[in-house]
Parts: structure tokens; sequence; C-alpha cells
């Protein structure tokens, strides 16, 4: 029994190291040369074949979103290839339905550059910028969550809609590929030389491990962006945040947005963390509540520890939400964090009578 396991151990070990030396290949010997990739009929540039259509144009200055660093798991980096992109892979299977499918949308990260291609992205993509920036300040909000300052040097400003976010760029430590990760933009829009990210350590996050270990104030960062169509309807609907941990972000900066443009939109927002030591912003948040009039905070706590100075909202953040609303008929929901806890959200407010067109997410 030993011997067949120790086999299985060594073919299983040989095939894992033909796949690695199959990728090397792939990526540094084959020679597919120069390819002409053309951009929406309007745009023609050149690349050197053998890398990741994300990749390629990323490295031409035209960025496609893409919250997973090009590993094929976020489905963000779709684009349509009209010719050269060859067959569907299995890996980019589980994103693609069969409409996509028939429109030619494929994952640029795991599309291969060897030979011209023709594709069309979306026409606000050309607009975003690659951002050189200094860190200026690095604030401990929770034992893992931290607020990081980056002032923009290079181009010096930044116009975004509230609820976007960015790619920041981690390079290559301690033998970590250089990576981007999206992070949703927490500062006030009009400060437009000035974005701060609200980051929580992920255990073994490339990105996250960067931002936690080796960034330091005074460090040179960039990042790419801005990205997204998470942001503020233009109706005078009442809203119900629901939001947890660094899903804070966009939320912050929405409530900058609204008391700069004098919006008095009726507004309640739940926010979700399991002890009391992992609520912040709330002194800011009871600024926002004298400076909106119309916005009420409602901070939850799923576990207060013994001894906590703690009498407010106790439970799921869902259960504080049904708690708390009893009729949504005619309001609109705007929603940030784990996949998990949006879905239970969405599923509160549809019941609470929230048309299920009327709730607006950014999942992470």
């Amino acid at each position: 029994m030993a011997d067949m396991f120790l086999s299985i151990l060594i073919v299983s070990a040989i095939a894992a190291a033909l796949a690695a030396l199959l990728v090397v290949a792939q990526r540094y010997l084959a020679n597919y040369g120069k390819c002409r990739i053309k951009i929406n009929d309007s745009k023609t540039i050149e690349v050197e074949g053998g890398s990741p259509l994300l990749e390629s144009l990323a490295q031409n200055k035209i960025f496609i979103p893409s919250a997973c660093g090009g590993r094929g798991t976020c489905a963000y980096c779709k684009v349509k290839v009209m010719e050269g992109g060859g067959p569907v892979v299995p890996t980019e299977e589980p994103y693609l339905d069969e409409g996509e499918r028939k429109d030619g949308v494929r994952l640029s990260c795991q599309v291969k550059v060897r030979n011209d291609l023709r594709i069309e992205i979306p026409e606000e993509l050309f607009s975003v910028r690659e951002y050189l920036c200094t860190c200026t300040r690095i604030r401990e909000l929770t034992h893992d969550i931290r607020e990081f300052r980056f002032e923009l040097k290079e181009p010096a400003e930044i116009t975004f809609v509230p609820g976007q976010y960015v790619q920041l760029f981690s390079p290559a430590y301690d033998g970590n590929e250089e990576v981007y990760r999206a992070y949703s933009i927490a500062s006030d829009p009009a400060e437009k030389n000035i974005v701060d990210l609200v980051i929580r350590l992920v255990p073994g996050g490339i990105c996250t491990t960067w931002c936690f270990e080796h960034l330091k104030e005074g460090a040179e960062a960039r990042f790419n962006g801005p990205y997204g169509q998470f942001r503020l309807s233009d109706s005078d609907a009442p809203m119900i945040f629901v939001a947890g941990g660094s899903g804070m972000a966009p939320m912050k900066c929405m409530l900058h947005h609204m008391k700069n443009t004098g919006n008095k939109r009726k507004t309640t927002y739940f926010f979700g963390a399991n002890l009391v030591n992992e609520l912040f912003y709330r002194e800011l948040m009871q600024e926002f509540e004298q400076s909106l009039g119309s916005f009420r905070f409602v901070p939850v706590v799923s576990r207060p520890g013994e001894g906590d100075p703690w009498d407010g909202e106790t439970g799921l953040v869902t259960e504080a939400l049904r708690r708390n609303i009893k009729d949504a008929a005619g309001c609109e929901g705007y929603l940030c964090g784990s996949p998990g806890m949006i879905d239970a959200a969405v599923k509160v407010l549809v019941e609470l009578g929230v048309p299920e067109n009327k709730i607006f997410y950014d999942k992470f």
C-alpha cells in the first residue's frame, strides 16, 4: 500500500513539474513575434506575443479592471474578442453565460496574445489612468483594518464617482509576484489630490501583506483607475446602506459627497462588526448625522464581549435591519461587503419591499 501511495506521489510530482515547464515554455520560449491588437476599430497597438491580453493592454496604459490580479477568479476583466482569441479555455467557462459566449466575451487575463486580435472594450476605460503617489499617512482603525492615505504626484488630481474603486499595485517581494488588487475609494471626492483606501489584512494576501508589513509612510506607490458602476442614483428615494468591515470605504465616500452637495435624502446606515473594538469612524458618522440631518448611523455588534460598554444593536447586521425597518417599499439599498453578507441583505431588503432592481452593491 505504501508503495502505491509513493508511486502516486511521484507521478503527481512529475505531472506538476511538466505543467510548470509547459507554462514557462509557453511564456518565455514560444516566439509569437509582434502582434497587433485593434481596439474598437479605432486604435491599434503592437505588442510582443505570448502574454495575456490583460497584461499586454496594461503595458500600453490601457487598464482593464481585474480585482483578482489576473488569476481568472473575479471575472471583472471581460472584453469582447471579435477576432483572433481562439477557443474559450476551461478557466473561463464558469464565468461566461451562453449570451456572452455568442457575443465573443472573454476574460482578458485568460486570453493569450498569439496572433493579431480585434477587440472591443467600454469607451470609458480609455480615460482610466495610472497614478504615481506617495503614501503620506497610515492609520490603524482596528486590529486588522488600516486607512492608507495617498497623495497624488502624477497626475496630480483624480476625478471619480463616489462608490468607484482603484487597483493598487503591489511590487514583487519575499518571493511573491507583483499584483494589482482592487480597493474602494474612501476619501472625500472634493480632495482631488488625495485617495484614501480602507484595507483589511487578509492572511496570506499578497497585496494586503505588502500594505501592512512593507508599505511605509513616505514611500512611493501607484494605482490605476477609477473603475466601477457602484454609485448613488439620481432619485430622491430614501436609502438603506448596509456594510461591514472594509465595506465602510465606499459608504464613507458617498456620505462625504452628500455633505458636499447638500443632499438631504433620508439615509439609514447599518454597519456590522463582530466586536465593539471593530467599530471605527464612529465620531465621523456622528458628524455626518449632525450635518446631513436625515442621516442615521446604526452600528451593530455581533457578539459584545463581557464587560464591553455596549447598549446598541447586537446580532447579525441583517437582524438589526429587520428590527429597525418594517416597510422599505420605495427605498433603495446600497450594500458593500462579503458575498454572503450581501446575499443575505438582498434577501431581507426584498422581503421588506425593496425591488431587487433598486438594490445596488459591491461584493468583495
